[in-house]
């Protein structure tokens, strides 16, 4: 009896030398058959979410009657809750996603689509609403209109300055495949007047608080932070292949970095999301800072943890940090251990509809891990550090810091693990879709039902663009790599901008792939020698105010608006103190401008005064260096 017990223990031992131990089959059998269950899944949803994504866009979609053509409807949804309107913000993820399917595979239906959203934002951009007017670039900042391109007057959380960057880099990269087909003409004239706008506005405000992308909190938002930086670097390269530049983007971007990094928590390990004016209760674990992870993904950054990029050792451990932050709060997620997929909200202190999961948020989630798993295949490597080391441990509980290459077995685990872990996030949103696969805003918390607003369209893009991901299908560069280095002092600038209508809005027929490309670069930040027509000039005014006063630039100038004080340019107070009363402004100026210009002490009532006599006066200079005034109240 003993010899044969020996060798059925010898042989069991072999078997599991050859094939594994038993605890490592089953859970390679249950990771193929998530796969299998997920492969089916995207399959079928697919058509299904590409159908009513396109209905929820005017004037032709199915859901969509009654809005202008290109309008992209949040929802079909009239009451309980009404989303009959177009969000800024939600139409340029959109797009983003239209755009990035459009240039992977030519499809004139969605071309069509593309241009009808760029002369509906067009014509949006000039709609004059509570934020503001198109003059100052303040109305830009308005986060909803009424389906039918008119201003949405109701109390709201505005402004919202997600949305202009966010649109930018929709816009940049139907530009971008324009400028690559041989169409620079068209970009040139009908999309960069659009985008230019957008960017002047970024440009302007990126430095005062708005309502973050929930529009429930007022302060500054990571999110929003990390769109701006991007929309600015992004729109600095497109800038230069079309022949011109954007002065604003190249000097404030960096500046934008620096702000994006205030926002880790090193000891905790996450994006604190939002810093809060009166909203102290919110920890700032939000899926703010994963959907910022995967909107600002570049496969040529790498694992550059200072823009964010998914792989990071940051993105990772905030991915960690977040997705935890749901696992014991939701009853669906109970019992489900560590390091497996779970149902993700918005922020574990949401009210809204009893705060539940959000289909977008769990999908983005997945997304996240997709884009890592791209760049950590391309790169042949994963280095774990110690900031990631938890969010790794989750899932290969023996992994160490340290880089892993492609031929060691820990790389295996890790890309299987991974693989696995990002699945079953969209395992979760296959439990809980409705059962003819819509997909409205919420789902339960208790039950997994699915609630809130019907079809919501920000919910299909989300699906496609984690089905694309997961598929290798990845987005264009948006130059992270010449836009990831931090400058060597970090301050609050901030340029302002000049806005005109853009009426140009009709796009030549039969734009189809195949023209010549025209040659692109991504330009430095502008030299002596560059030809600049446009330069940056800095105005510093030192003047002592009282609460609700603003100093604004006034001059001879259309820039400074012609010596109308409702149309001069407001300097910033950003850098004022009480014992060191500065205000300041940057403003691109065309090289060789002869200036004379005041200014002016405006209250919140709009009486101004002026200062006294005479004119002040700046010659700007005929090359890229741009120059400086320093000037006291008189």
């Amino acid at each position: 009896m003993y010899a044969i017990s020996s060798l059925l223990l010898f042989g069991a031992l072999t078997v599991q030398s050859v094939f594994g131990r038993p605890e490592d089959v089953r859970a390679k059998r249950d990771a193929e058959i998530n796969k299998r269950s997920v492969d089916s899944f995207v399959e079928t949803e697919t058509p299904y979410a590409w159908q009513r994504l396109l209905c929820n866009i005017g004037a032709g979609g199915c859901a969509a009657s009654g809005a202008s053509s290109g309008v992209v409807v949040a929802s079909p949804s009239k009451s309980n809750p009404d989303y009959w309107y177009t969000w800024t913000r939600d139409s340029a993820l959109v797009f983003k996603g239209i755009v990035e399917a459009f240039t992977h595979s030519y499809d004139p239906a969605l071309q069509t689509q593309i241009q009808n959203f760029i002369a509906a934002q067009a014509k949006l951009q000039g709609v004059s609403n509570p934020s503001g007017s198109l003059s100052s670039g303040a109305g830009l900042g308005e986060p909803k209109f009424r389906v039918d391109l008119t201003q949405f007057t109701g109390e709201w959380g505005r402004p919202q300055r997600d949305g202009p960057p966010l649109r930018a880099i929709a816009l940049i990269n139907y530009a971008k495949w324009l400028v690559n087909n041989g169409y620079t003409s068209t970009a040139q004239t009908v999309v960069w007047p659009v985008i230019k706008n957008d960017l002047a506005y970024t440009a302007q405000y990126w430095n005062q608080t708005g309502f973050d992308l929930w529009e429930e909190v007022q302060g500054s938002s990571f999110f929003t932070a990390t769109s701006s930086h991007r929309a600015l670097v992004e729109g600095a390269a497109l800038a230069a292949s079309l022949g011109t530049s954007c002065a604003a983007c190249t000097t404030v971007a960096p500046q934008l970095l620096c702000f994006v990094q205030s926002f880790w928590n090193p000891a905790q390990g996450y994006a604190v999301s939002n810093t809060v004016n009166g909203g102290s209760y919110r920890s700032g674990k939000d899926a703010n800072s994963i959907l910022a992870s995967i909107h600002n993904f570049d496969v040529t950054a790498g694992c550059d943890a200072n823009t964010f990029q998914p792989c990071s050792d940051r993105a990772l451990s905030n991915h960690k940090v977040v997705v935890d932050s749901f696992r014991s709060i939701y009853k669906i997620n109970s019992g489900i251990a560590q390091g497996t997929a779970v149902a993700v909200g918005r922020y574990a202190e949401d009210v809204y509809y009893n705060g539940n999961p959000w289909y977008l948020t769990t999908l983005a989630a997945a997304e996240q891990l997709f884009d890592a798993l791209y760049v950590w295949k391309q790169q042949g490597s994963v280095t774990v550090t110690s900031s990631s080391l938890a969010f790794f441990r989750d899932l290969v509980p023996s992994v160490t810091t340290g880089t892993h290459s492609s031929t060691s077995a820990t790389y295996t685990s890790i890309i299987d693990a991974v693989q696995t872990y990002a699945d079953g996030f969209l395992n979760v949103v296959s439990t809980y879709k409705s059962a003819s696969g819509a997909l409205p805003e919420q789902f339960d918390r208790n039950s997994g039902a699915p609630i809130g607003a019907s079809d919501l369209t920000w919910s299909y893009s989300a699906f496609l663009t984690a089905a694309a991901r997961r598929a290798g299908r990845i987005p264009t560069s948006w130059n992270a790599n010449g836009g990831k280095t931090l400058p060597g002092s970090c301050y609050g600038l901030v340029v302002a901008g000049s806005y005109t209508s853009a009426t140009q809005t009709t796009f030549p027929a039969s734009q189809t792939p195949g023209g010549s490309p025209t040659a692109t670069s991504t330009v430095p930040p502008p030299t002596a020698t560059s030809g600049c027509t446009e330069v940056l000039v800095t105005f510093t005014e030192r003047a002592s105010t009282s609460w609700g006063q603003t100093i604004k630039l006034v001059g001879n100038h259309p820039t400074l608006g012609n010596w109308n004080p409702s149309n001069g340019v407001a300097l910033s107070a950003a850098g004022y103190t009480s014992s060191n009363p500065v205000w300041a402004i940057s403003v691109v100026l065309p090289v060789g401008t002869s200036l004379q210009y005041k200014y002016v002490n405006v209250a919140a009532d709009g009486s101004a005064k002026w200062e006294s006599d005479p004119n002040r006066s700046l010659t700007v200079p005929s090359n890229c260096d741009g120059t400086s005034s320093s000037d006291t109240w008189r």
